[in-house]
């Protein structure tokens, strides 16, 4: 009896959300569309496992290091870790982007809003994590398109399967149409951890991930990421 509650509750999420899906002015096309009807009902039946939602607001990280991008989703005010994806690849090496054309993907504290999903990506489908952010500008770097994209190569972008961009961009999908404005993605060089700044402080960029770590900290204590901002050339973070 539970699981056929369980399976009636995953078909009525998916009616309901396959109705929204026409009602919000998203960037879509056939192909995103037909994506999206085949893995949102697997996508609400594994979120529901785990006592998340569809359509709930999400959170993402990446680690460059250990190649992986973690999808968080809402719950009770808190951020529960759903899934973590292995990269495909990425570009360059630890440290940020600061020009066009250094094939180095970025570092720091970026913001997805809906018009940055792109479902017609020639790398199958993508969003634009939105380099350069205002604390880029403020040091005068320089670079655009910079995505989380599918078909697994990189020129300064983050690398999916075209598998795994499915799942991601549909949990993004959703999220937007469920009302989030934007959502969150923080890319670090590693998980900022008192032994890896340790490891890491040699480098010459161990001031720059001090002040990532500052961000880092505060989600781990709080599973909330932080509102956060810039000032004199730093990021200011406050807790939400």
């Amino acid at each position: 009896m539970k699981k056929i509650i369980i399976s009636l509750a995953i078909l009525v999420i998916g009616l309901l959300l396959a109705e929204i899906s026409f009602a919000y002015d998203l960037p879509s096309t056939r192909k995103s569309k037909r994506v999206i009807a085949k893995i949102r009902p697997v996508l609400a039946k594994d979120l529901l496992e785990q006592g998340l939602s569809l359509g709930s607001p999400i959170f993402m990280r990446i680690f460059k290091k250990s190649g992986e991008l973690e999808v968080w989703v809402e719950k009770s005010k808190q951020f529960k870790l759903f899934k973590a994806y292995k990269l495909c690849r990425f570009s360059g090496s630890l440290g940020p982007k600061r020009r066009l054309d250094d094939c180095q993907s970025p570092e720091g504290f970026y913001y997805v809003k809906p018009d940055q999903l792109n479902p017609s990506s020639q790398f199958h489908m993508a969003f634009n994590i939105g380099y350069p952010n205002s604390y880029d500008r403020a040091l005068n770097r320089t670079g655009s398109a910079i995505m989380v994209h599918g078909d697994c190569v990189s020129i300064g972008c983050y690398a999916m399967t075209d598998e795994k961009i499915e799942e991601i961009y549909t949990i993004a999908d959703a999220a937007f149409r469920g009302g989030q404005p934007f959502f969150r993605i923080h890319i670090f060089p590693f998980r900022m951890t008192k032994k890896n700044m340790e490891q890491h402080k040699r480098s010459k960029w161990i001031r720059f991930w001090k002040n990532l770590k500052q961000g880092y900290d505060i989600f781990e204590y709080e599973k909330k990421p932080p509102n956060v901002m810039v000032r004199g050339k730093k990021y200011i973070f406050e807790k939400i």
